[in-house]
């Protein structure tokens, strides 16, 4: 029995398969296209997205971006899974074009209200006020009407969040980037934005994301190279999680544009 897994395993058929299985169930290679999540990911940051961390989504044919099976559950996932949390960093389908993928951060999920005001983002978590109180520093609190916001929420632990200073509201760029109503996230759905804030199309635009096409988080950058091809050695082999805490790689990714 295992003389012939191996025999199939060396085929043609045997190797397409099993790389197919590790693309829908495992990993699957994503590259950065836009500078929307500098400084946190770069363009040019080729990675491995990690396909079980919310669930196992509907299997695609890639490049075509075909499901080979129906959505039995009606949520886009084989095997329904946790849920993004705040702060996550995400992979999904874009809602108007889902045959393509953005990555950008999670800012807010269902039963939250977010947002953003002379681009300065306000979060009012759904847990309430005591949860506010006790998760969040003081200094970023803010007490609108009673109701608590907090100012900012992912600054002060992810450093390659930025606003570029010079975009500025003289009536050339969309008013979401300076201001946006607020907005109650509905349920199983997830309000995302890039890293760089003024240069990121996300949910300011075009909505919440729902559960249905989350596709993963990415997991480590296995090559990395900036536009005049010059390999980036000392991003490859790292974790996500490495660099967007570790101020060694945010500090040098300064430029916004």
């Amino acid at each position: 029995m295992i003389k012939r897994l191996k025999t199939f395993a060396n085929s043609w058929p045997g190797t397409i398969i099993i790389v197919l299985m590790i693309i829908f169930f495992v990993a699957q290679a994503f590259v950065i296209p836009s500078g929307s999540m500098k400084r946190t990911l770069l363009i040019g940051d080729h990675l491995f997205v990690k396909k079980f961390a919310y669930g196992i989504p509907t299997p695609h044919i890639p490049w075509v971006e075909i499901p080979i099976v129906p959505d039995f559950n009606k949520n886009g996932h084989l095997i329904e899974g946790k849920r993004p949390q705040r702060g996550d960093i995400v992979v999904f389908r874009y809602p108007l074009n889902t045959k393509t993928h953005f990555v950008k951060r999670c800012i807010a999920v269902g039963g939250d209200i977010v947002a953003v005001k002379d681009k300065v983002l306000y979060l009012r978590p759904h847990e309430g006020n005591d949860y506010i109180k006790s998760h969040y520093p003081k200094e970023v609190i803010v007490d609108m009407n009673g109701e608590l916001w907090v100012k900012n929420p992912y600054r002060v632990k992810y450093k390659g969040i930025q606003n570029d200073p010079n975009i500025t509201d003289n009536g050339t760029y969309p008013e979401q980037i300076f201001n946006f109503p607020p907005v109650k996230i509905e349920k199983d759905y997830f309000f995302m934005m890039g890293d760089n804030r003024d240069h990121s199309n996300d949910s300011r635009f075009w909505g919440p994301v729902p559960y249905s096409l989350v596709e993963g988080k990415p997991w480590f950058v296995y090559f990395s190279w900036d536009k005049d091809y010059k390999i980036r050695w000392d991003r490859i082999g790292k974790s996500v999680e490495t660099l967007q805490d570790d101020p060694e790689y945010i500090n040098k990714n300064v430029s916004l544009e």
